[in-house]
């Protein structure tokens, strides 16, 4: 069986090279809802469908756990899908994102994400039961996720959202959308080498890791033939170029058909 990864658009394409390149032997399946990213301006209803959808497909597709990579996903539709479905391990991306980052007692962080994700505050909850004595600031950054996936970055745009945070002597920036660590180089160019940047593709790994050592039941149900399968429900030219120059010239995007 295999490990399934969801996420909205191109970022969790990242996401699954940081698993792979510390999995090399397990067998995945990523599939990207690009027919319909992006997430961050939909409402919870429709979220919750569209990740309700995706879970089904790849759980029927031989996954025996999902990861949904998405964070706009995991704020607004995670629990309910855990929920409704309390026999099929699915597992989100914002606690093991916190639980991995080394944030000290009476630190300033910042977070920035999708207005879904800032919005629902599950981030300030996660990070809030960990240390009450934490200062948080979150600010919805909308036009980077347009931005990236277009490939067309501007340089602006990233320094008039960051700024301010600086400007508040931010200690810890956590990048809340997987498509952000796309831009980690440019986004740390801009806070400086002192606010650490927390990135989810650098954390996820050593987490699953962890959870897959603590849940052998999971574990030993996984393929290890080294397989991997890029499903997206839009094809998208530069997905293909992305997924080529990460994964190999002789990888392909199929269509996701449900």
């Amino acid at each position: 069986m295999k490990i399934g990864i969801f996420d909205s658009g191109l970022g969790g394409l990242l996401i699954l090279k940081s698993l792979v390149k510390k999995f090399p032997r397990h067998d995945f399946v990523y599939l990207g809802d690009t027919k319909n990213l992006p997430y961050g301006d939909k409402t919870q209803k429709q979220i919750f469908t569209l990740a309700e959808r995706a879970i089904n497909y790849l759980f029927d597709h031989d996954c025996a756990m999902v990861l949904v990579a998405c964070n706009t996903a995991s704020s607004q539709a995670l629990r309910k899908l855990q929920q409704k479905y309390p026999h099929r391990k699915i597992l989100g991306i914002i606690r093991p994102t916190i639980e991995s980052s080394v944030i000290q007692d009476r630190m300033t962080v910042g977070i920035i994400g999708t207005q879904r994700t800032i919005d629902s505050k599950a981030y300030l909850r996660e990070l809030t039961k960990i240390n009450p004595r934490l200062k948080v600031i979150q600010k919805a950054t909308l036009k980077l996720v347009p931005m990236i996936e277009k490939g067309h970055f501007d340089h602006t745009v990233l320094q008039n959202y960051l700024k301010p945070l600086v400007a508040k002597k931010i200690d810890a920036l956590i990048l809340a959308c997987t498509h952000y660590p796309m831009i980690k180089k440019e986004i740390r160019k801009i806070v400086g080498k002192k606010i650490k940047v927390i990135s989810p593709d650098e954390l996820l790994p050593s987490k699953l890791n962890s959870y897959l050592k603590h849940h052998k039941e999971i574990s030993h149900r996984l393929g290890k033939n080294g397989k991997m399968g890029l499903l997206v429900t839009k094809l998208n030219p530069r997905y293909e170029i992305l997924a080529r120059q990460w994964f190999g010239k002789k990888v392909r995007l199929d269509l996701a058909k449900y």
